[in-house]
């Protein structure tokens, strides 16, 4: 069932710890399919190098198992998934990462502001990576918690947790969720250096960018 799409689960989740975005079996990544509703998500407590696409589970948009062909069970946090694609109709891919500078700024509990022109393609409407109130990670708080951030922006920070990021592939939601961690490290050089807050882009000239077509 979902053959393809399992594969680019599996393959999108080992991306992810190769680039560090992920250590220690840490994240969880799924995929939606359009055309029954069924997603497709990582097993929870795997190693990636060692998971394979038949180790990827199949559940419903309750969170209810479909299929598990090696009888893994899902993520603990499939409920944030689920949550996220019954809030978000335009999402078909979720990337929950624990990358470094990202992190931190999540521990902090403090947004990142538009520091780069990067931050026009990760959906911010209000100009800023918002951060998401604490939620004990598996539980119905802390996948509530994402919604109100991602209803403003396509990535958000999990305060003392991680990282969220949603797009309608697997692939731009890790991209989403590699930018980000750039900027989160910019933006800690920033501070670092200057020792007060950097200058920023208005989320109107942000609004008003594109990319060149010449």
């Amino acid at each position: 069932m979902l053959e393809q799409i399992k594969e680019d689960v599996r393959r999108h989740a080992l991306e992810a710890d190769h680039a560090g975005l992920c250590r220690h079996r840490s994240g969880n990544f799924s995929v939606r399919d359009t055309a029954s509703g069924f997603i497709c998500i990582t097993p929870t407590g795997m190693d990636r190098e060692e998971m394979t696409a038949d180790d990827i589970v199949v559940i419903d948009m309750n969170g209810h198992t479909v299929e598990s062909l090696h009888n893994r069970k899902p993520t603990s946090e499939l409920m944030m998934h689920t949550a996220i694609y019954q809030s978000r109709s335009d999402v078909h891919a979720v990337a929950h990462t624990h990358s470094r500078a990202a992190t931190a700024f999540a521990v902090m509990n403090k947004n990142i502001p538009a520091i780069v022109y990067e931050l026009s393609i990760l959906g911010c409407k209000e100009g800023y990576v918002p951060v998401a109130p604490y939620g004990r990670p598996g539980t119905r708080a802390a996948a509530e918690n994402v919604l109100a951030p991602l209803s403003i922006s396509d990535v958000a920070l999990m305060q003392a947790h991680g990282v969220v990021a949603v797009a309608e592939n697997l692939k731009e939601a890790l991209l989403k969720a590699s930018y980000l961690e750039e900027l989160a490290d910019i933006y800690y050089r920033c501070l670092t250096v200057l020792g007060h807050e950097p200058a920023t882009i208005p989320a109107d000239e942000l609004a008003k960018w594109t990319y060149p077509t010449v």
